[in-house]
């Protein structure tokens, strides 16, 4: 099975965004991907790089309807997409991913954890995710997200695994040159989790803040699959088994060796 990474740059009009977003998603349809996943945030320009209340107005529902284009794209190519985006939901606003399988929205996954650092002042805006961590049974197996932070915060690929996900879509808007810390912390998650995780970044240069890109896919033996992106708008793919994440499994029996009576200190 062939899955893609989509890099792109993101504009200050949402709607052209979106747009971009499906045309890259039929490019990818094209090179044969039937599981294409987008950074972090990608249907908008940065703008949690300050504190201004004006950008509320970005925010969209998560509707058939507002994401029209990429939604046609994975219908007409029987696609499954990962389209992260600022979602609005009971007056409350998140940090989201929809997750699209052939023209259908399954459902969203709310990013957990949020940073408050320079650049990234995401508090201000989001509220932590209230959908804990759910995989999405899809035609393409079954899928978890991990925005950004979250994969971090190795909790929450854990439970992913138990959860029977074969693949984590690691959508990201990294801006510094910290390339080795990701590279490291996204390949430990796949190994320990014995399962696929494709990290995704944001490229391009917005008002004084630069991401850059590369992307890469890592195995459940904490290899990587793809090769890794360079800075500029891309397609990156990964031609994947799912069976190699039971052969990692049975290899290595992390999920069964687990002792969950000894971890009780995580709860405080």
């Amino acid at each position: 099975m062939r899955i893609a990474g989509v890099q792109m740059s993101a504009g200050p009009d949402v709607e052209k965004n979106i747009g971009r977003a499906a045309e890259m998603a039929e490019v990818a349809a094209e090179k044969g991907a039937v599981v294409i996943g987008f950074p972090e945030l990608c249907l908008a320009a940065w703008f949690p790089r300050e504190e201004n209340p004006v950008h509320f107005a970005l925010a969209r529902e998560a509707a058939h309807g507002v994401f029209g284009p990429v939604v046609s794209s994975s219908l007409k190519r029987q696609t499954v997409i990962i389209l992260p985006f600022f979602e609005t939901a009971g007056g409350k606003y998140y940090n989201s991913a929809a997750v699209i399988d052939r023209g259908k929205v399954l459902g969203v996954y709310r990013k957990v954890h949020i940073p408050s650092i320079p650049l990234y002042r995401e508090q201000f805006y989001f509220t932590p995710g209230d959908t804990q961590f759910p995989v999405f049974e899809t035609s393409r197996g079954r899928i978890g997200v991990q925005i950004c932070w979250d994969n971090l915060f190795p909790e929450g690929t854990r439970i992913l695994a138990l959860k029977g996900a074969e693949i984590v879509f690691a959508p990201t808007a990294a801006s510094q040159e910290r390339h080795g810390h990701w590279e490291r912390a996204v390949s430990a998650n796949a190994f320990a989790n014995n399962l696929f995780v494709f990290r995704v970044n944001r490229v391009g240069h917005e008002d004084g803040i630069s991401f850059y890109g590369r992307s890469f896919c890592a195995d459940p033996w904490g290899e990587l699959v793809s090769g890794l992106a360079g800075g500029r708008e891309a397609v990156v793919l990964a031609d994947i088994s799912l069976a190699d994440r039971e052969a990692a499994n049975e290899t290595w029996g992390f999920l069964r060796q687990r002792r969950p009576q000894e971890y009780g200190d995580l709860l405080t």
